[in-house]
């Protein structure tokens, strides 16, 4: 779920708050990083157990319209198309998504069924529906395309939802992306009567191990990084440079320095796709000249040490 790139923002987070705090002691702001990155995992349980929540409130104003006496034929009897979709059946029955929340102690939208019913009042109102309940078919595809439909096209949209979420937690809204595309794919490999398979936090079991290093590196050897832009800004005094900018400067070196199996283009490319999407228009070209200065000293000096897939440039 989480990739080297999400791992270098939250990282990024993380050296932005030691910038701004200077504490004397890493371990709060560790466990900041440390928690950021756990937390990922458990908005992903949100968004599935939102669908279960949509799926028994289907069901329960199905139950209530059948003990009616007046009204249309419509209220009286809705469709079952949401109640039957194998998607939220296969979700709702899972006892694997049961154990992650009960391990996690969470028990999200007990509380705030609000955002459900107006989610579920869209979605029954929505195209998608009417379209969706007036095929007749027993095919995990449909049922997996529809929940896909609605989740790109009504659930993660809702800024409603995602103001909620940050509420919640403020680095959701980060991860918010991730975990809705994250979603998707977890949608489409449900099936029916099979063991429901949760994604793993990270790839490979040392990503965690790289985001803790990597911070721990960057601010342990902040000074010594952040002294040698001086003389690297033609026309711009370093001081000037944007906090942010600042950041992901000092982040890029302590990679091409610190972290040998790590190529150099590798990590260059990652902190300028960063710049684009957390900085100003121009950072990205501004980020690229400064690491491109010091590259070409760190290599003059002999300081660059690469092995094995670090030697790896394309």
């Amino acid at each position: 779920m989480l990739t080297r790139r999400h791992l270098r923002i939250k990282v990024m987070q993380a050296v932005f708050a030691f910038q701004r705090q200077r504490p004397d002691d890493l371990k709060e702001l560790e466990k900041f990083l440390n928690t950021s990155m756990t937390q990922t995992f458990v908005l992903f349980l949100y968004m599935v157990q939102l669908l279960i929540e949509i799926h028994k409130l289907a069901e329960k104003r199905y139950n209530l319209a059948q003990v009616r006496f007046t009204g249309s034929e419509a209220v009286k009897n809705p469709s079952r198309a949401l109640i039957e979709n194998k998607v939220l059946v296969e979700l709702a029955k899972s006892p694997l998504i049961k154990e992650a929340l009960q391990k996690r102690n969470l028990n999200p939208w007990h509380l705030d069924s609000a955002y459900v019913e107006r989610l579920y009042d869209k979605i029954i109102n929505s195209k998608e529906f009417i379209t969706y309940a007036s095929v007749d078919s027993d095919s995990i595809k449909k049922d997996q395309s529809f929940i896909n439909n609605i989740f790109a096209e009504i659930i993660a949209p809702s800024d409603e939802l995602l103001d909620f979420l940050e509420d919640e937690n403020i680095t959701w809204v980060d991860d918010y992306p991730l975990v809705n595309t994250e979603m998707i794919k977890f949608i489409r490999k449900i099936k029916v009567d099979k063991e429901i398979k949760l994604p793993e936090l990270v790839k490979e079991p040392d990503d965690i191990k790289f985001a803790m290093d990597l911070f721990r590196r960057t601010v342990l050897n902040h000074e010594e990084l952040w002294a040698r832009v001086d003389g690297k800004t033609p026309n711009w005094d370093s001081e000037r440079i944007a906090q942010i900018d600042s950041v992901m400067i000092v982040m890029a070196q302590c990679e091409f320095l610190y972290f040998p199996s790590i190529p150099v283009k590798a990590s260059l490319n990652e902190y300028l796709e960063i710049s684009k999407d957390y900085s100003s228009p121009k950072s990205s070209v501004f980020i690229n000249g400064i690491l491109d200065n010091l590259l070409k000293q760190f290599q003059k000096d002999d300081m660059i040490n690469k092995i094995g897939r670090g030697t790896i440039e394309s």
